[in-house]
C-alpha cells in the first residue's frame, strides 16, 4: 500500500474540499462585515427610521441638564447694570457680587412654561442676601423663587397678586450657612406652584385665581435665571424635566 504524500491521511480530494470550505467560511464573514457596514450607514439609518425600525426615542420626561458643569454654554450673563463677573470654576457658575444683582439667564432652546419641574444646587458664597434666586416661567408669565433674601433669611414667590415674598402668604424664614450647597426644587403645573429646599417644602401655592408675576428688578433673568443681590453665590447641577401627566393633574 502507497504511503500518502499528505500529512494525517488527507488526499488531494480532501484538502480541495477542505479549502472549499475554508473559503466559504471567509466569504461568509465578508458578506457579514459588509451587512454590518452597511447597516451603520447615514442612509441605512434614514431608511429604518422611515420604515419604523429605528431605536426607540428618548424618554421625554427624562431630566434635562441645563448646564454643562464647565462652560456657560446654553446661559447668557443677565444685564442689571453694576453686575459682578460670571464665570465657571470648579463645575459650578459662579455670580459674583454686584453693586445689587448679578446672575445668569437662559440662551437656549425655548424651554416648558408649564406641567415641569426644575432642580438646580445653590449656596452662598459670601454676603448675606439671596445668593440663587431663580425665575422660571408660569405659563405667559413668570415667578421668582426667593432663597434668602430681605436680609438673608426670607423664602418665597415674588409675586403673588402683586405682592412679593416678604408680604405674600408664601413667606417663611430659614438660615442659611455661607459656603454650604442647598438643592432647590420647583414644581409649576396648571394648578399649582410648588417649590423644596432640600428635603423641606417651602412652597404650595394654589394658582387658581392669582396673578402671578416678578419684580422688575429680576426681569433680565426672564425666561429662566438665577441672581444674588449684594452676594457672591454659585448654581450646579441645573436640570429640567416635563412632567407625567399622572404628575400634573391636581390632587384630589
Amino acid at each position: 500500500m502507497t504511503r500518502s504524500r499528505y500529512p494525517f491521511g488527507m488526499g488531494f480530494q480532501g484538502i480541495r474540499l477542505a479549502g472549499g470550505a475554508v473559503l466559504l467560511a471567509v466569504l461568509g464573514l465578508v458578506g457579514l462585515r459588509a451587512a454590518e457596514s452597511a447597516a451603520q450607514a447615514p442612509g441605512a439609518k434614514a431608511s429604518a427610521k422611515a420604515s419604523g425600525t429605528q431605536q426607540a426615542p428618548a424618554d421625554k420626561y427624562a431630566w434635562r441638564k441645563l448646564f454643562d458643569g464647565q462652560t456657560l454654554k446654553g446661559w447668557k450673563v443677565a444685564q442689571f447694570g453694576g453686575e459682578g463677573k460670571v464665570y465657571v470654576k470648579d463645575g459650578a457658575i459662579v455670580m459674583e457680587r454686584g453693586d445689587m444683582m448679578s446672575g445668569i439667564a437662559w440662551a437656549g432652546d425655548p424651554l416648558p412654561k408649564v406641567d415641569y419641574e426644575l432642580t438646580l444646587e445653590g449656596k452662598r458664597i459670601d454676603g448675606s442676601d439671596f445668593f440663587c434666586t431663580t425665575t422660571f416661567p408660569v405659563d405667559d408669565s413668570f415667578c421668582s423663587f426667593v432663597v434668602g433674601g430681605w436680609g438673608g433669611t426670607v423664602v418665597g414667590l415674588s409675586s403673588i397678586n402683586g405682592y412679593d415674598a416678604s408680604e405674600n402668604e408664601t413667606n417663611k424664614f430659614r438660615e442659611f450657612k455661607n459656603e454650604q450647597w442647598y438643592r432647590i426644587r420647583i414644581r409649576v403645573t396648571k394648578h399649582k406652584i410648588q417649590a423644596w429646599i432640600d428635603n423641606e417644602q417651602m412652597v404650595d401655592l394654589d394658582r387658581q385665581g392669582k396673578k402671578i408675576s416678578i419684580r422688575w428688578e429680576c426681569e433680565p433673568c426672564r425666561p429662566l435665571g438665577m441672581a444674588t443681590w449684594c452676594t457672591t453665590g454659585a448654581v450646579r447641577d441645573i436640570r429640567l424635566r416635563l412632567l407625567k401627566p399622572e404628575e400634573a393633574k391636581p390632587e384630589p
